[in-house]
């Protein structure tokens, strides 16, 4: 058996490729956008890629079944209860794959969506005890999949909650210990909030350590799985449907248009977006007047479907030489509206700098001073709920980074805003949304509520 895992860390999503090395024969799991990698495996090997599954109908990415089938003639496989545009194989509980000796067997375990299957794998075909099991986001390492996000439309978080109670506890817990556990997404998904960093465990250890596996009844365990959610980002929804369509295929070798300082200006004017993704304080230095700060290093494409609508055009700014990157992880999300770049952006703003303004940001100490003031500012924390129950600065005002764009009314505008978040990643982009809309006193903290902490200042949970 041939078994590799592909682990995207910007996403924290994880794919695979199993294959019988007797027979060539292949089978991809859940594959992202950007198929090339396991094309190029795949010949390296000498294996033939027959089908493709998806464990459900994603939300947090633009899975890659489409551009796989275009370019092998696979099939493409998810659970019997799957609706698409496009012809499928719906897998029912326990159909069976032979690809030789290696077999996959189908595990229905609805719950984060209806469809929702786990693959469990034989290393030969008359094995007892399965190698392991590829869950989807039914079950994560020290979680389980959140059953109330938009990608199951018209069934409640209560009743989706119900049935991964059963998928999890009645048939993913009844698989012996030593079956290895494989899923869709690691520690930083906001499919889950308890994630861990490993990226394969056992169900043993599982059933010892993650908590929404101990013995409860289903009333407990609905109530423990829907309680506590991170916000889920804007784009989910989006592509909850697109992985659904017979959609437009990615072509990794459509480059990235440069564009001339000018080109870039008019195509702002004509409503595109611009997405600056340096450093934040390369960005404070300095930026195009209205960017939105989403740097580059970091969570980029989910922070980018969580303040930017799908339908906009997008601007690049990007550290030069990066710019491809920046379309590729857009379009990992199914933004492919990105009208082009700034190529040598330090050069381009030098022809800019009417259009170029400095971005405020403070420390914890100014940010102390000022809040002693006879008029403090606001202050906006744009953590998670999870994050601020540890502790929060006396009077903040919170909403998460994935709900402000609808909720920007919500900030008042009577005095100057601070923006926080946990280390400074988040707030440099709640910020510049701000700015963006029309907010003109608006500072981030730098070192977020770590560098607060660090002041000892009285805090209210």
């Amino acid at each position: 058996m041939l078994f590799t895992q592909y682990y995207l860390d910007c996403l924290s999503q994880a794919s695979y490729l199993i294959a019988d090395d007797t027979t060539g024969r292949a089978i991809l799991v859940d594959p992202r956008r950007d198929v090339d990698e396991y094309l190029t495996d795949a010949q390296a090997r000498g294996l033939t890629i027959e089908g493709v599954i998806n464990t459900h109908f994603h939300a947090d990415f633009l899975a890659g079944h489409l551009e796989v089938a275009a370019a092998t003639g696979a099939w493409i496989g998810y659970g019997r209860r799957a609706e698409t545009e496009y012809p499928i194989r719906k897998l029912s509980d326990g159909d069976r794959i032979s690809l030789g000796q290696v077999t996959l067997q189908i595990m229905e375990t609805p719950g984060h969506t209806p469809e929702s299957v786990s693959v469990l794998v034989y290393e030969h075909a008359d094995d007892t005890v399965p190698y392991g099991v590829l869950t989807g986001d039914a079950l994560f390492i020290g979680d389980v999949g959140r059953p109330d996000l938009l990608a199951s439309f018209g069934v409640t978080a209560d009743e989706l909650g119900r049935m991964l109670y059963h998928s999890v506890h009645r048939k993913l817990m009844a698989l012996p210990d030593a079956v290895r556990v494989f899923p869709a997404h690691g520690a930083g998904s906001a499919c889950g909030k308890n994630l861990s960093t490993e990226r394969q465990s056992t169900i043993g250890e599982q059933r010892r350590t993650n908590y929404a596996c101990a013995p409860m009844s289903e009333e407990q365990f609905v109530a423990l799985v829907t309680g506590g959610q991170p916000a889920a980002p804007g784009y989910f929804a989006f592509d909850a449907v697109l992985n659904r369509k017979a959609r437009e295929l990615f072509d990794h070798a459509r480059p990235a248009r440069p564009l001339t300082p000018a080109e870039f200006l008019a195509a702002r004017a004509d409503g595109a977006v611009v997405v600056d993704t340096r450093d934040p304080h390369e960005y404070a230095a300095g930026h195009i007047r209205g960017a939105i700060n989403i740097p580059a290093d970091g969570r980029f494409a989910e922070t980018a479907g969580s303040v930017v609508a799908p339908e906009r055009t997008i601007l690049v700014v990007a550290q030069q030489g990066r710019e491809e990157e920046i379309v590729t992880r857009l379009a990992r999300i199914g933004f492919d509206h990105v009208v082009g770049h700034l190529p040598e952006p330090d050069d381009a703003f030098r022809e800019m700098v009417a259009e170029l303004t400095p971005a405020s940001r403070v420390t914890a100490t100014e940010l102390r001073d000022a809040l002693h003031r006879a008029e403090p500012p606001r202050v906006l924390d744009v953590r998670n709920a999870g994050e601020r129950d540890q502790g929060a600065i006396d009077g903040s005002l919170h909403i998460p980074l994935a709900e402000l764009p609808r909720r920007l009314d919500e900030v008042p505008d009577d005095r100057p805003v601070v923006v926080h978040c946990a280390g400074g990643y988040r707030s440099s982009v709640a910020a510049s949304l701000l700015r963006a809309a029309g907010r003109t006193d608006v500072s981030d903290l730098l070192g977020g509520y770590g560098g607060w902490q660090t002041l000892r200042h009285p805090t209210a949970a």
